[in-house]
């Protein structure tokens, strides 16, 4: 809101501004996977580099001067190199793991939605911190778990590297039935997530009846929530198996897609629980899905596997931002987010085969 205020931009601005960097995802997502670059070269280092380029991409914001244009160029970049980050940090996370690869990604992803998190909090706690303060602030901590990743975390023992370019990557990791179920729940699960983050605070500010920094304060709560839902999920994942502990969070964040209309009536304390609530469920499946897809493609491929899966479920969600942010002004905040009820609805019914089995 503070960049659209003193840039002079248009409410729609949310939207572009944030499809910017899903499509600046999806494209580093296609480079990624086209060119194998996460099953070639050692992750660790393309992780550190990409932070690197990310900070200064997200940092880029400040000399876009406000103008429309080079605003989204910079933000696409942001989104281009994420791509080097989330899913190299998911390959890097199995090659330490195996059996407990749920719990790990539990706190890996819970980490991730901390991150995610964060510039609320630094708005919230900044009282009359500018903009620009929150995106530099943003691009020092990326810097900072790039330094972290190479120096403090080893490849893993169960790593496997060396994998050449294969044009017919993506089909042979669509081959196994069981990854397409994996990734088609997790499909669903993206169509709700990145959306509720994005209108998230319009719809505390339509609620609370401000758009500061109470408003940022709560939309960092509701969102760091997803941490305990991927780390207590990442914990159940250990007795009953990645595929139930997804299936139980999709449902309850569809539901919760669903009767949002009436939790945005109740009374206040009852309308912040349920976004607490739903901050835990709506991220909490994430790392399960994670767990599922690199369990079930192909060993060598895993890291193509997770950035396609994750190019995918980019590309959906800037059909779901794009159909909220067109229906925000004629239909109210309180109303819109029924509209994510088919991502979890969906997700479940391909999910359903996968949760039926023995953990």
């Amino acid at each position: 809101p503070d960049l659209q205020r003193s840039a002079g931009l248009p409410a729609s601005a949310l939207g572009d501004i944030t499809i910017a960097v899903q499509l600046g995802f999806i494209a580093g997502t296609l480079v990624f996977a086209w060119l194998a670059i996460a099953d070639r070269y050692s992750p660790r280092i393309i992780f550190f580099l990409s932070t690197l380029a990310g900070a200064a991409a997200n940092a880029a914001t400040l000399a876009s001067g406000g103008e429309f244009l080079p605003l989204l160029a910079a933000r696409f970049a942001t989104g281009f190199f994420l791509a080097g980050m989330y899913p190299v940090g998911m390959k890097i996370a199995s090659g330490w793991y195996d059996r407990d690869l749920g719990l790990a990604l539990g706190r890996l992803v819970g980490a991730l939605v901390l991150g995610t998190a964060f510039p609320h909090l630094i708005r919230g706690l900044g009282g009359d911190l500018p903009w620009q303060g929150v995106i530099l602030s943003v691009s020092a901590v990326s810097i900072a778990g790039g330094l972290a990743m190479l120096f403090l975390v080893p490849d893993g023992p169960q790593l496997r590297a060396g994998a050449k370019f294969d044009p017919a990557a993506f089909a042979t990791i669509f081959r196994s039935a069981d990854f397409r179920a994996s990734a088609f729940g997790y499909f669903g699960h993206m169509w709700e997530l990145y959306a509720f983050y994005a209108f998230l605070p319009v719809l505390l500010a339509a609620r609370l009846g401000s758009d500061g920094a109470t408003v940022s304060m709560w939309s960092f709560a509701a969102i760091a929530t997803g941490f305990l839902g991927c780390m207590v999920g990442g914990y159940l994942s250990r007795g009953i198996g990645s595929a139930r502990v997804a299936y139980m969070q999709l449902s309850a964040s569809g539901l919760c897609c669903l009767v949002s209309p009436l939790a945005f009536l109740a009374p206040l304390p009852v309308f912040l629980a349920f976004l607490l609530f739903w901050g835990v469920v709506v991220a909490g499946d994430s790392p399960q899905f994670s767990t599922l897809n690199a369990r079930f493609a192909p060993p060598r491929l895993v890291g193509s596997a997770l950035t396609i899966a994750n190019c995918i479920g980019f590309s959906i969600t800037i059909v779901s931002i794009a159909l909220l942010d067109w229906l925000i002004e004629t239909a109210g905040p309180q109303y819109v987010f029924v509209m994510l009820v088919p991502g979890p609805v969906l997700g479940l019914a391909a999910l359903r085969r996968l949760a039926a089995k023995p953990a």
